[in-house]
């Protein structure tokens, strides 16, 4: 299936929920690709035979890094290489950890250094901060075996620990490294619709050719999302909050956005926005992404970039149906980021 490289950024991009790194790198090998002739398309898990491997990979740590200490282009090949030897198998398809942000683009990247057809699915279905909170692990999979590679060439490889003791030893080697990639224990496709989000990238790009065709406010009810506010960002604070024993040091904060009629949205986020509260009252919450747009560009804005005095539109746009599953929401669930609230989904309450 040919994907729409210009819709799959921008949907990529709204899909981060205001996180998940910047798609500039990977859309630009990706065009260079595609100017070399080659298609940029994904293989449904439907096409697959249930025994064929596929490896999910993508890049963690500081994704701004990457204009810092650029690739070298092993990295996938290496850690990939790694896990194959770990387990004795062989991986026969690629997949991307998470369809939010950068991941959603380096999938295909990886995919195609690595010679192998890139599976439309993902782990995440949005962004997500921390490897223990990946799809796999809310199925009750184990996260292990995993291997890491650095720009610098080095391996590492985790076995026999727990998803929560593989984020905090990733955290760990990251203040190192700065970045990297990530590759997982193959999986078999056949097990993939338990524990992994189907048709992710091209929903995505479904969602990004909506979003530059649209403006936000139609865009929200054309995907079955809502217009939570639009309206000029009237307070911008951010916090760093030493106090949570499971926070590995990620930055905290809020946003308020005043409309016309006065009205306010507050939203709280940390890599990505999180929650919105009306007037006290929550009225949205993660795992349903919370995409923050420019009025006049419609272009999403990143947490990182959220000024005072924007212009922005806020939307609300529905988790796939696998976070909405009252047995697997926990881990993406508002509690999962020590925020003291229930979900509230456009699917209604798991």
């Amino acid at each position: 299936m040919r994907i729409d490289l210009v819709a799959l950024e921008r949907g990529v991009a709204l899909l981060g929920s205001g996180g998940g790194g910047r798609t500039d790198t990977a859309a630009t090998l990706l065009r260079m690709r595609h100017a070399a002739g080659h298609d940029i398309a994904v293989t449904p898990v439907s096409e697959l035979p249930g025994d064929a491997l596929v490896v999910a990979v993508g890049a963690v740590g500081a994704t701004s890094a990457l204009t810092e200490k650029l690739p070298g282009g092993h990295e996938f090949r290496d850690a990939v290489g790694a896990v194959e030897r770990w387990t004795g198998t062989r991986a026969d398809a690629a997949m991307t950890i998470e369809i939010g942000g950068l991941n959603g683009l380096l999938g295909l990247v990886a995919a195609e250094q690595l010679g192998l057809p890139c599976v439309d699915a993902d782990l995440s279905g949005r962004t997500l901060p921390r490897l223990n909170q990946f799809s796999p692990v809310a199925a009750g999979r184990e996260l292990g075996p995993v291997a890491f590679g650095e720009p610098g060439g080095q391996v590492l490889l985790l076995d026999h620990s727990t998803p929560v003791q593989i984020e905090r030893t990733m955290r760990a080697v990251l203040t190192l490294t700065g970045w990297g990639v990530l590759a997982l224990a193959p999986i078999p496709a056949r097990e993939l619709a338990d524990c992994a989000v189907i048709g992710s990238v091209g929903a995505a790009a479904e969602l990004g050719r909506l979003a530059l065709a649209l403006a936000p406010a139609q865009l929200a009810p054309a995907v079955g999302g809502r217009l939570l506010a639009q309206g000029r960002v009237v307070e911008v604070a951010r916090r760093v909050d030493p106090e949570r024993p499971d926070n590995p040091g990620f930055g905290r904060g809020s946003v308020t956005v005043q409309d016309a009629a006065g009205m306010l949205l507050r939203l709280e986020m940390e890599n990505e926005y999180l929650l919105a509260m009306r007037d006290g009252v929550v009225v949205a919450t993660t795992p349903d992404v919370l995409a923050v747009l420019d009025r006049r560009t419609a272009v999403p804005i990143a947490c990182e970039d959220i000024r005072h005095g924007m212009e922005v539109a806020v939307l609300q746009l529905p988790a796939p149906s696998f976070w909405t599953d009252p047995r697997h929401c926990g881990p993406v669930a508002p509690r999962a980021y020590g925020i003291d609230s229930d979900p509230v989904l456009l699917a209604g309450q798991p």
